[in-house]
């Protein structure tokens, strides 16, 4: 069971990732802001130890998305596969050179429905986290897989040096009605996750 969800957030994450990188074409030059840079890491646990690693999915990620797109230049990816209960959850990133962040977060959420087999079921909207801090995008997807629905959260950030997908389904209620699906509380978690995975470059 945890092969079969983790391989499915896994696809449909790096798929948005892919097509965030690579939607517009390759080529180009240039970056983003000469600001502070940053990298993504995969710790070994995530949200305050709430998630522990199970699979370092980094080098799989790599090898599947274009280091140089029309928006972004000289990428590279870091992700993980985490675990929390019955809860699967994925965090994939990048990090190099973002031209205009927002491209990358729309590219992003489109690529994780382009397969056919993925539909939004709660439409995209950005939250600010309760704490304060840089909103994120999040919205919930249905896949079907297998014949089964698996219920997807996902939430999405990109800034001058960063992007980064976060994706949880739950074993104990792969079919989850999205509507139920408590993204703010979704989002507080995403930043928190977000602020131990982006790391200064150096």
């Amino acid at each position: 069971m945890w092969g079969i969800i983790g391989s499915i957030v896994g696809i449909v994450v790096i798929g948005g990732v892919i097509s965030a990188v690579a939607f517009s074409g390759t080529g180009g030059s240039g970056g983003g802001s000469t600001g502070p840079k940053y990298k993504i890491t995969v710790p070994q646990t995530l949200a305050g130890g709430e998630y522990k690693l199970d699979k370092d999915i980094t080098q799989q990620a790599d090898g599947a998305v274009p280091h140089d797109g029309a928006n972004e230049h000289g990428m590279k990816t870091a992700g993980g596969q985490y675990t929390s209960g019955t809860k699967s959850l994925v965090m994939l990133g990048l990090y190099g050179s973002i031209d205009d962040p927002s491209t990358t977060v729309d590219h992003a959420i489109h690529g994780m429905t382009s397969d056919g087999k993925t539909e939004v079921a709660v439409a995209e909207k950005k939250f600010t986290p309760s704490g304060g801090g840089d909103p994120l995008t999040c919205g919930v997807d249905v896949r079907q897989e297998m014949g089964q629905k698996v219920t997807l959260a996902f939430c999405v950030w990109a800034d001058s040096s960063t992007g980064g997908n976060v994706a949880q389904t739950d074993a104990a209620d792969l079919a989850k009605d999205p509507q139920s699906v408590d993204l703010q509380a979704f989002a507080d978690t995403t930043d928190k996750i977000r602020g131990e995975v982006k790391k200064p470059l150096g």
